[in-house]
């Protein structure tokens, strides 16, 4: 067992015999000079005078030596390791490489003062043959053991040391590299291939050193599944000839389609390798079981696709198929010879190629007497120009013999090989990353350093080539992904038939990683440029989800998203959250507009009318009696209360405009304040009144000692007291929940979304106005209750039954203010309905106190001073009398008509009055 982090330790278990045994034998056996064919000259002899013996391989001299691996000879017959020379595939390709180098070497700005070389090997087109020559590439990275081999005279033998290789360039074949690869990795020697495209090499746990500048056939798959994805198709059929390249095909397409989950395979069908009559027509009966699925995916040969196209033609469905095939179908003219109506708007797909011009002015140069480094090149030439060279020549009985001054492209056909641009891309990739690495090592420095020319590290020359991005020689991006492999890079066709020109393969976008379709140059039958469907179930529109059948995920039926939900994706609908509403397309939540009471409202413009006329008329009150202050009826009715309760009218009127007002914080605390301290303020000195009046009639049936706090003073100290009640609630109601504003999106949240509407109010609960304004009610209330005991009092002495009448009508106002305050909570109308409710309410409580307590006394103040003269004063004792008289006679009230009672209750107050003589009570200290 190797020990851990030996090379051989990882190696592969496919190949691991096969390897140790190669190794074993390169580590013991002696290292002979590798015998190399010299070019040979016209006459005969081996230019240089070398051994006419063939070679294997090339080599260039250089700071840094890359490997390459190239199909130079065929594979060889009968046992023979090699066969004929490939003229285009090997000595092309090989060209390329080295014509890559000599520019490389030639660039100041890449590698500069660095020298690139290269040790290049025939791999005979057979994998076992290149596992054994690539065996040379290691040769340097084992250290050979001479302690027990002596020389002839005793000393130690002296090893030729091999070349170092750092990376390869190679190989060809799929199978070839996947050999390679397997022993390079144990030496972490990267390696880049330029014509591999097995999938299985993008294994990066097995094939972790390799990587290649073509793309892999899965990307032909994905090239096709994002053809039909950009077409809008999600429901197609598959079609493949039998065999590896059809079934491998449609495999990965179909696949990629369950990773993607976006298209659906109505049908796949196989062609068989002997298709038995009335075989196609069977499969265009097939497709048309699902005529929903007209797109047909076809990795079939050219063959098989010229009679499914005739089978549709035949089964007239001209028109109805989209087909899409694959680079098998490519640009070929063959399989749509005769049926060009069928196979119109056929989209095919082909690998992008470019020609490199400087390659071909490079190749038409190259002669033997200027390509000696090319040890098979005299092959090549005698290949090319079907001449023989001298008796070393390999056609010996070739007719003609070589001059030597034949010319590539002139005297033969010359066409540049496919691969050729991706061989001197892949040569171009490695040196990027050593001159990355050169940077890194040299800092900048340009030559070779020492740092470097020690060890060249395999795994960070690797990170660096998987990094590179450049523009390769044919102008296209050269990258590679994280398991080596290179974008993807096709041509889309499609097939057009079109008025002004025969029929034509048409470019129509390309395919490098992703696809750029060009949509609007597409044509379909008769010159429609509009998309044709397959799909199974057409598209939902906005707002509505899929509910999906079950068992075919591209089938399904839509339902609209009712309600307060939204299309969350294309399958579900979700709740928006409760600040938010649906938009109009139902795709996404917008914001609930919030609203407030308007200025403009008609709900606003009402009590504010009536808010207006109410302060006027307060107003004009309080001037009256600011200006008549000491006249007998301004005295007589208590100035010190009558300002007290005009100032809570004037507050009742005023807070309209705060539960109008746009909520703030400042507002908010405004209502808190003042919304229960305006009827607070009217019905403390209301009640401070009419409970002066029932001490003071009370007292007096007792005795005639005047009650104590009748004073003014005493008055205004137990209103205050009063009042003082209604703010110590409010400061806690501050210190428990400070006032703040909020949107409430369930008063106004209607069953139609679009007319869902927030409501911006300030925290206020129907409980803390119940608790704000209950105070003021129960002031009312007693206030009321002390109104019915003093009601039997004469009017000739006080203001007992304008109050009465003003308390009874206010229980009115408020007895109907909450039923419709309460009773509309559910409307949406709610805010409107309870502000409007709740400021006409106060107003009216007002106005009722401002019109029969004072209106009055303006009337007679104004219009009626005769009136407004002193009285005459009169002793407590008379008052109470006069009281205990009235009581006694409204008893008789009953027995005698109206008027009477009054009179007699006259005639004995001017009788009491007329035996006063001393002790004097004034009337305007006494007045309520």
């Amino acid at each position: 067992m190797e020990p851990q982090g030996s090379p051989l330790s990882r190696a592969p278990g496919p190949h691991f015999l096969l390897l140790l045994l190669l190794l074993l034998l390169l580590l013991f056996a002696p290292s002979p000079a590798t015998p190399q064919r010299l070019p040979l000259d016209p006459g005969g002899g081996a230019l240089g005078g070398a051994a006419p013996e063939y070679a294997h391989s090339v080599r260039l001299d250089g700071d840094i030596v890359l490997g390459g691996l190239f199909p130079v000879h065929a594979r060889g017959d009968r046992g023979a390791p090699c066969g004929e020379l490939k003229k285009e595939k090997g000595i092309h390709r090989l060209e390329a490489m080295m014509f890559a180098i000599d520019l490389i070497n030639k660039d100041p700005d890449l590698l500069p003062n660095v020298t690139l070389g290269a040790r290049v090997l025939d791999t005979c087109s057979r994998d076992t043959y290149a596992l054994e020559q690539s065996l040379t590439f290691v040769q340097a990275l084992i250290e050979k053991d001479g302690s027990d081999v002596r020389c002839a005279n005793g000393d130690p033998p002296v090893f030729a040391k091999p070349d170092k290789i750092v990376g390869v360039i190679g190989a060809s074949a799929s199978s070839v590299s996947i050999m390679v690869a397997n022993i390079l990795r144990l030496f972490k020697i990267p390696q880049i291939s330029y014509a591999s495209t097995a999938p299985e090499l993008s294994d990066n746990t097995r094939y972790d050193f390799f990587s290649r500048v073509v793309p892999p056939d899965s990307y032909q798959a994905q090239a096709m599944m994002d053809i039909v994805t950009a077409m809008g198709w999600n429901y197609v059929s598959t079609l493949a000839s039998e065999g590896n390249y059809g079934e491998s095909g449609v495999e990965a397409f179909v696949q990629i389609s369950r990773e993607t989950g976006g298209v659906c395979i109505a049908q796949s069908l196989k062609i068989p390798r002997e298709p038995r009559p009335g075989e196609f027509d069977k499969i265009i009966r097939r497709l048309l079981e699902t005529s929903n699925a007209r797109a047909v995916i076809m990795f079939a040969n050219e063959d098989d696709i010229r009679r499914v196209l005739d089978a549709a033609r035949r089964n007239n469905q001209t028109g109805h198929f989209l087909w899409v095939g694959s680079d098998s179908w490519g640009s070929k003219i063959s399989p749509v010879i005769g049926q060009e109506r069928v196979a119109e708007g056929a989209i095919t797909i082909l690998p992008k190629r470019a020609s490199v011009d400087a390659f071909d002015r490079y190749f038409r140069s190259r002669s033997l007497s200027n390509n000696r480094r090319n040890v098979w090149f005299a092959e090549f030439w005698e290949e090319n120009f079907n001449c023989k060279l001298g008796m070393h020549g390999k056609r010996p009985g070739s007719p003609k013999k070589c001059t030597g001054l034949e010319k590539v492209g002139r005297d033969s056909s010359y066409e540049q090989e496919g691969k050729v641009q991706f061989v001197m891309d892949a040569v171009y990739a490695m040196a990027h990353a050593l001159h990355r690495m050169h940077r890194q090592r040299c800092h900048g420095n340009p030559g070779f350093c020492q740092d470097m020319a020690d060890n060249i590290d395999g795994k960070e020359l690797l990170s660096h080539i998987r990094a590179v991005s450049f523009n390769g020689s044919a102008n296209t991006p050269v990258v590679f992904n994280e398991n080596g492999d290179a974008p993807g890079r096709y041509d889309i066709f499609q097939y057009q038939i079109t008025n002004r020109s025969t029929p034509e393969y048409r470019v129509i976008g390309t395919w490098t990683n992703k696809l750029y379709l060009n949509v609007d140059s597409m044509r379909w039958r008769r010159g429609d440029s509009s998309l044709p469907s397959s799909v199974c179930s057409v598209p939902c529109r906005t707002g509505e989800r899929k509910k999906v059948v079950k068992g075919v995920p591209c089938c399904w039926h839509c339902e609209r998203c009712e309600g307060y939900h939204y299309q969350a994706s294309e399958f579900t609908c979700e709740l928006c959250p409760y600040e938010m509403r649906p938009d109009a397309n139902r795709t996404g939540c917008v914001p609930i507009p919030i609203v407030k009471l308007e200025w403009h409202s008609p709900w606003a413009v009402i009590p504010v009318f009536i808010s207006m006329l109410g302060i006027v008329a307060t107003s004009f009150v309080v001037v009256t009696f600011v200006r008549y202050n000491d006249t007998p009826i301004v005295r007589a009715s208590g100035r010190e209360m009558s300002y007290v309760l005009l100032t809570g009218i004037f507050l009742c009127y005023a807070i309209t405009f705060l539960m109008i007002a746009a909520p703030d914080v400042g507002v908010c605390s405004f209502r808190r304040i003042f919304l229960g301290l305006g009827m607070c303020f009217s019905y403390a000195a209301l009640l401070t009144k009419t409970n002066r009046i029932h001490r003071i009639f009370e007292q007096g049936k007792k005795s005639v000692t005047a009650p104590r706090f009748i004073s003014p003073a005493s008055q205004l100290a137990i209103t205050f007291s009063l009042i003082s009640v209604q703010l110590l609630g409010v400061f806690v109601w501050f210190a428990v929940d400070p006032p703040h504003t909020v949107v409430d999106y369930g008063e106004q949240r209607t069953q139609d979304p679009a007319s869902a509407r927030g409501v911006l109010k300030c925290d206020i609960s129907d409980l803390s106005l119940i608790c704000s304004l209950g105070y003021s009610i129960l002031l009312m209330v007693t206030c009321t209750v002390y109104a019915i005991k003093t009601r039997g009092v004469p009017e000739t002495f006080n203001e007992a039954k304008p109050i009465g009448f003003t308390m009874y009508t206010t229980c009115i106002v408020w007895l109907a203010f909450i039923p419709i305050f309460f009773g509309t909570s559910q409307s949406a109308e709610r805010m409107y309905i309870q502000t409007t409710t709740l400021t006409v309410s106060l107003s009216l409580s007002a106005s009722v106190s401002l019109g029969l307590l004072y209106m009055p006394k303006v009337y007679v103040i104004l219009l009626h001073p005769e009136q407004n003269v002193p009285k005459r004063k009169r002793s407590f004792k008379a008052i109470v009398t006069a009281a205990a008289m009235s009581g006694k006679l409204g008893q008789k009230g009953g027995d005698r008509p109206n008027g009477e009672v009054k009179t007699e209750l006259c005639d004995s107050m001017e009788t009491n009055t007329s035996s006063t003589k001393t002790t004097y009570v004034s009337y305007n200290n006494h007045a309520i």
